[in-house]
């Protein structure tokens, strides 16, 4: 006998209720996939904003300023930093995943590479001085990655001319500074000297937050390199993919070109890697599926009623398969496969919902910035729901191995039971 074909000429003989089922299980499959979508869209966020003010998703830097990177050394830094990046942005992409990135990414791979230097100052102003913490970057590319530029008080202007800086708002009222200003610096340049430049407040960025506003200070990349004496250098370089889950294979493969160029002896590790970020983000996502499944688990749910149902009523037509030979085991399974079958029917199109869900948000995305109103950290406010393999194929096997599993306590009495008993059992 062909169970499947048993099973499935049973799941007719009351189509109603096999709707009902693959009802529950569809709505169940839809906010799985649905939810999925939305929490990964979440996740994808908290990482960004993560990655673009700390280490990027793929984060290069020498192995000796990896050790002593709370040092902020200036002494340890990549040479031809400049050129380094150019060379990423313009890397292949084919096989690891292209989409649009944050930032002005290469058309090639998606990708946007950005030298970044973090380094200890000293702010002098009239006869005030102030002690500061100095990031220089690429103008256009930060304004994708820190966006102090959209925190800039009225009658400021960002730092697009050489030669100008922005200043957070508690350092520029402690150094009585105001936008058109000239500001002094002074800092200890990668030789071990004393680099000094001067340059001309063009802004004032105020985020509400005091470890910003009252201690960084924000230049142009050229004016750094300049003043501490490391043209075309950087301490590290932030890359930024399309999408964070692409990390560990783009480190791996950005890795084998620095080795190819002579410059193996660069540390690259993805963001996953480094301090203890990354570990809030797995549990978040363990927790996450371990709540989409307990979900699939209670739409399958009245796939195990309607199973009790269907085995106490065709007790009699099991005792007369038993009678004539059929053994336990397939017995099991053909009542496994009439669940089974149910969930997977209902799993397949509330994924297919779920796809086109996610797929109607997932361009514009939904905008929190109203809801964090009151938060003004230079963070990407919209959550952009996504679409990945592994959320179609939860959304699928969540809820058909949770039919399963339903089904199976059912199908194992059916099994157990006495030929003579199911005989007598009144149809």
């Amino acid at each position: 006998m062909n169970l499947i074909s048993y099973a499935w000429r049973n799941l007719l003989r009351n189509t109603r209720r096999s709707l009902l089922a693959v009802l529950s299980t569809f709505l169940a499959t839809l906010l799985v996939v649905a939810g999925n979508g939305l929490t990964e869209g979440f996740l994808d966020s908290m990482v960004r904003n993560y990655a673009k003010n700390e280490t990027g998703h793929v984060n290069i830097t020498t192995s000796s300023y990896r050790e002593r990177a709370r040092f902020l050394p200036i002494d340890d830094y990549i040479a031809d930093a400049d050129q380094l990046v150019s060379e990423i942005e313009q890397m292949d992409g084919a096989g690891v995943g292209t989409s649009a990135g944050a930032g002005a990414a290469s058309a090639g791979s998606g990708i946007t590479a950005a030298p970044r230097i973090r380094f200890g100052i000293l702010l002098s102003s009239g006869l005030f001085t102030k002690p500061a913490v100095a990031i220089a970057g690429d103008p256009e590319k930060e304004k994708s990655l820190l966006m102090l530029n959209r925190n800039i008080l009225p009658g400021g202007s960002y730092c697009d001319e050489p030669g100008t800086a922005i200043i957070g708002s508690g350092l520029a009222k402690d150094l009585g500074l105001k936008p058109g200003d000239k500001l002094k610096i002074i800092a200890t340049r990668a030789d071990g000297g004393i680099g000094f430049k001067s340059l001309k407040v063009s802004g004032i960025f105020q985020t509400g937050t005091n470890a910003l506003d009252g201690s960084i200070f924000q230049m142009r990349l050229d004016d750094a390199q300049n003043m501490l004496g490391i043209p075309g250098g950087a301490q590290q370089i932030l890359v930024m993919l399309p999408d964070y889950r692409l990390a560990d294979t783009w480190q791996k493969k950005i890795g084998a070109v620095l080795a190819a160029h002579g410059q193996g002896q660069l540390s690259v590790l993805p963001w996953s890697a480094i301090g203890d970020y990354p570990k809030l983000i797995l549990m978040a996502s363990s927790i996450y599926m371990a709540m989409w499944f307990f979900i699939a688990l209670l739409g399958a749910f009245i796939i195990a009623n309607i199973m009790t149902m269907v085995v106490l009523e065709r007790r009699r037509e099991t005792g007369i398969l038993m009678a004539m030979g059929m053994p336990p085991r397939r017995i099991i399974l053909s009542f496994l496969l009439e669940g089974t079958m149910m969930g997977f029917g209902g799993s397949v199109l509330g994924t297919a919902a779920g796809i086109a869900f996610n797929a109607a948000f997932s361009r514009k995305g939904f905008d929190l910035s109203s809801a964090l109103a009151g938060f003004s950290w230079p963070i990407d406010n919209i959550i952009k729901p996504t679409i990945s393999v592994s959320g179609v194929l939860a959304g699928i096997l969540f809820c058909t191995v949770a039919a399963a599993i339903m089904s199976l306590l059912p199908s194992w009495r059916a099994s157990r039971m006495e030929v003579v008993d199911a005989l007598k059992a009144v149809q």
